[in-house]
């Protein structure tokens, strides 16, 4: 087997638990080693086992000698690394040492050695070893962390060492025949396999007061915390043990970076909320808030930066937790000054005399503190500190444009970066602090810095950042962000400062920033341009709702937007780009922005705005179906709006009402409602029933919950339609076919099947509570249900009828359909035969004599037989033409070329011989007029 085997074997069990001993001895497995090298013998021939015995004699005088000794030999025998086979009888050696080094210190050197040979490789004598011993050698290395308990400092310090050797292999000092190296990451695997950390991080308690002993540790812990040994470290409560004594005396200053490294890994590799959950203590949250003090006011080189903004993140993690007492050890009073001194100047002697550079680290750490507030502000506990530290205040300074004559301590990209950063906290700060948004005059910095925004001062924004995205050579950054900070303010529906926007002129203001953004159109910045479009039209929404005074500043501008809006390319809606989220605003700015203002309804309706609503709805976009329905309904108050949706035709000539019948049906069809393929009513008791109604069973509930059947109301689109159609006159819909008129019967009576729905239910709760009701309640109850089942029924009946019919008209149609295909054959049987009699009569030269005789009979017998007196007489026969059907002067002949017969009148004696003459025949020449011809009427 391989090693990845092996490890797989080893990861099956369960980690951090002992495993016994019962390795089969006797696997048979590939040698690595000749015989001949195996009969030289690598190591020295000693009996471990009777070492092991000898350690375990207590009653001979001299015997501390010679288990010294026999320690020793053991050493010097395996001085070049420990086989496999042999690592659970050496562990076993180190054990009984180490448990006689209390009594008999002497016991500490060999002891020593030992563990300086387990950072040696261990040797494998055959391929299979490392599966074979997989069980000892696991064990044997989860003794070490149990050898940490020895009062010995020097064993602890091995022990370490001999760990963080496991993760540093060295090869061994000379080639050992017969033996190979395990590999490189199979110490590591058993490690984990035997909960070395667990027992490693539990010995941290043990070296509170030994420093030295302390820092070995981590290190060790360091290299553990690699892997999923961070699972047992969490297990052991390694996180808070190493977090409570990150301010622990130090010189060196290895244990905070240690212990914040360990940390950092923790919180990557194992379940980060077990670990807030043991960082979130008093003891921990004191720790982090000295360290982290102690570094941002001493610290001044850059490993001190790096460690203190390390420090913060792991602080804004631990924020995350609601329970961590933050605000208890004032960490949150201190977060929140060090985050606002740079520009609310503060006497607290905290901030005294520092300062932040321009470097790299300062940066982050400015951008660390925004962040940290911005986590802080969603525990109302917070606010107070927020109000006293000036937070708004702090935030409102970045603000405005940037001023070029003065001089910052920031460069212009990071200044740019902490702008952003700064609208960006706002967003997330200011709806909980109102009061200081109001007096810091918010919505007036907003404004103006949306104009500034807006207008074409040069400004080349570098948009490095993550909110700087997009914004690369523009100022559209910063104007999103300001967006979302209005459109923050602006869903609270705090009525002083929405009115205070409209006073300040907003709508128009917004209106004309939507305007430019379509006139800057640009494929580039297309995502954060429609994000900009979206949030202006959500905010017009949030001022303009149920405000008919804000609605007509709105005006016929603001409609024209949206119908600009309206028109987008249906195909963009795919792209991902925003187009989803600019349709629903638009559609919400609809309903909040122009119904209820009859004016704007009616401008709305005079640029085919339910034109394009319908438009929209026949796409079948089923995100947008249950929005767009709820405007129509609303629209179809006004008495204009039914002629517009009547007149819409979608593809194949489609109706409004044939369109709403048609979504009606696939809404049923996804819901399971019961029909047959006709789509007539099935279940006359329960005309309405989804699938999911047939499986919830009916549960007595409190008056002031709804039930199953009225949820049933607003979860799906059934009622809007029924609105719409209702409001068009179920009478009078045009382009309906019979399907729709089949589907229409059940639309028509949907509220009656909906109110007898609902009183079924309160029946069954009844029922279902034991109660009785007295004899009238019941007679009504069941004279309810009986007329609703019985208005089933009706339609049912008239649904079939409607069926019948329209099976009748379909036999009909296609009686007349076969009709047409009889005569159609008859007339080409005519056709054909007529066309055997021509072929026949230019075939055979008896059959055209017969017929020409026949025809002159004909017209002989057509004639008078006497003529009146002075009459002229005007033949009409043309003499020497050869044919049986009536002719005039000029006869096509198409069964004969031209080319080859020279012309339909050749021959003829009224040839004009005046015409230019090409091969022989009579032709039409353009430029070639007759001469000398009267006209002369002839009679027919």
């Amino acid at each position: 087997m391989s090693t990845a085997e092996a490890a797989a074997t080893a990861e099956a069990r369960e980690p951090g638990t002992r495993i016994k001993s019962s390795s089969p001895r006797q696997i048979p497995a590939v040698g690595v080693v000749t015989q001949d090298e195996e009969a030289q013998g690598v190591f020295t021939s000693m009996d471990l086992n009777r070492v092991i015995k000898l350690l375990e004699e207590t009653e001979k005088d001299d015997l501390e000698e010679k288990q010294l000794k026999s320690v020793k030999k053991v050493v010097q025998c395996y001085q070049n690394g420990l086989p496999l086979r042999d690592l659970a009888q050496i562990f076993k050696i180190l054990n009984l040492c180490a448990g006689k080094i209390k009594k008999q210190p002497h016991f500490i050197e060999p002891a020593y050695n030992i563990l300086k040979l387990c950072g040696l490789p261990f040797l494998k004598k055959k391929v299979s070893d490392e599966i074979t011993y997989a069980e000892d050698t696991a064990n044997s290395i989860a003794l070490l962390g149990d050898l940490m308990k020895v009062p010995s400092s020097e064993l602890r310090i091995q022990i370490c060492k001999c760990i963080i050797d496991f993760y540093h292999a060295e090869p061994p000092k000379q080639h050992i025949p017969g033996y190979q190296q395990a590999s490189s990451l199979y110490k590591i695997k058993m490690a984990e396999v035997g909960g070395l950390a667990k027992t490693m991080a539990q010995s941290l308690a043990l070296l509170e007061n030994q420093l030295v002993e302390k820092l070995w540790v981590l290190k060790a812990l360091q290299h553990l915390s690699t892997s999923v040994n961070c699972t047992l470290m969490v297990k052991a409560q390694a996180a808070s043990g190493i977090c409570a004594h990150l301010d622990d005396p130090d010189p060196s200053g290895q244990l905070l970076f240690r212990s914040s490294e360990i940390l950092w890994n923790l919180l990557e590799k194992s379940s980060k909320e077990e670990i807030i959950q043991q960082l979130s203590n008093l003891e921990c949250v004191l720790a982090l808030k000295e360290v982290f003090k102690n570094l941002l006011t001493r610290g001044f080189s850059h490993y001190d930066r790096q460690l203190r903004n390390d420090i913060l993140v792991i602080t804004t993690i631990i924020a995350q937790n609601p329970g961590a007492p933050m605000i208890e050890c004032g960490f949150t009073r201190d977060l929140i000054l060090f985050a606002t001194f740079n520009e609310v100047k503060s006497q607290n002697p905290l901030v005294k005399g520092l300062k932040l550079s321009n470097s790299y680290e300062d940066f982050e750490l400015k951008k660390l503190l925004f962040n940290i507030i911005v986590i802080l502000c969603k525990d109302l506990s917070t606010i107070q500190l927020l109000i006293d530290g000036k937070v708004i205040l702090a935030l409102f300074s970045y603000v405005k444009k940037p001023e070029k004559q003065k001089i910052i301590e920031w460069s212009a990209a990071q200044y740019e970066e902490l702008q952003l950063h700064a609208i960006a906290t706002l967003s997330s700060v200011a709806p909980f602090l109102t009061e200081e948004y109001m007096l810091c005059q918010g919505n007036a910095r907003v404004l103006a810095f949306l104009e500034w925004c807006e207008s074409e001062d040069s400004f080349f924004s570098h948009g490095n950042s993550f909110h700087g995205t997009g914004g690369r050579g523009n100022k559209f950054a910063q104007m999103r962000y300001s967006l979302r900070l209005l459109r923050a303010m602006v869903y609270l529906e705090n009525e002083t400062i929405n009115k205070d926007l409209c006073e300040k002129g907003t709508v128009q203001q917004l209106l004309g920033i939507f305007k430019n953004t379509i006139s800057k159109y640009n494929d580039k910045e297309e995502a954060i341009l429609l994000e900009i479009q979206s949030d202006i039209l959500l905010i017009l929404s949030g001022l303009c709702e149920h405000h008919i005074p804000r609605k007509e500043i709105f005006g016929t501008e603001g409609v024209d937007i949206i119908l600009h809006v309206m028109k987008t390319d249906p195909k963009k809606l795919q792209t991902g780009l925003g187009y989803n989220v600019l349709l629903f605003s638009t559609l919400d700015s609809i309903w909040c922005c122009i119904l209820g203002c009859y004016p704007l309804e009616d401008y709305f309706l005079e640029k085919e705005g339910i034109f394009l609503l319908l438009d929209l709805l026949a796409l079948n976009p089923q995100k947008f179906c249950n929005l767009i329905l709820g405007i129509m309904v609303e629209f179809c108050d006004n008495p204009k709006t039914a002629a517009h949706v009547n007149a819409w035709r979608g593809k194949k000539d489609q109706t409004a009402a044939s369109l709403l019948i048609k979504l009606w049906r696939k809404e049923e069809k996804e819901l399971g409602v019961k029909r047959d393929k006709h789509g007539k009513i099935i279940d006359t008791k329960k005309p309405l029933f989804t699938s999911f109604q047939e499986k919830q069973k009916i549960t007595p509930l409190p008056a002031n919950c709804p039930t199953i059947a009225v949820m049933d109301v607003a979860e799906n689109i059934r009622a809007k339609i029924y609105a719409v159609l209702g409001k068009l006159d179920f009478e009078n819909l045009p382009g309906l076919s019979a399907e729709d008129f089949v589907t229409l019967c059940i639309i028509h009576r949907y509220l009656d099947f909906k109110t007898g729905e609902i009183w079924n239910e309160i029946y069954e709760e009844i029922k279902l509570e034991k109660l009785r009701p007295v004899t009238m309640d019941k007679n009504i109850l069941e004279s309810i249900t009986t007329a609703s089942e019985n208005i089933g029924k009706m339609v049912a009946s008239l649904q079939s009828e409607m069926i019948e019919s329209q099976a009748c008209q379909d036999v009909q149609n296609e009686q007349k359909v076969y009709t047409k295909i009889q005569a159609t054959h008859k007339q080409r049987e005519l056709a054909n035969k007529s066309w055997e009699n021509f072929l026949a009569r230019t075939s055979n030269a008896k059959t055209l004599k017969k017929a020409k005789r026949l025809q002159e009979k004909a017209i002989e017998s057509s004639r008078r037989s006497k003529q009146p007196p002075n009459a002229v007489f005007h033949w009409t026969d043309i003499k020497g033409l050869n044919t049986t059907v009536p002719s005039g002067r000029v006869v096509t002949v198409e069964s004969t070329p031209a080319r080859l017969v020279g012309g339909p009148l050749a021959d003829t004696d009224i040839a004009l011989k005046k015409l230019p003459i090409r091969g022989g025949a009579l032709q039409r020449v353009k430029a070639v007029k007759t001469v000398d011809e009267p006209k002369k009427s002839v009679p027919t």
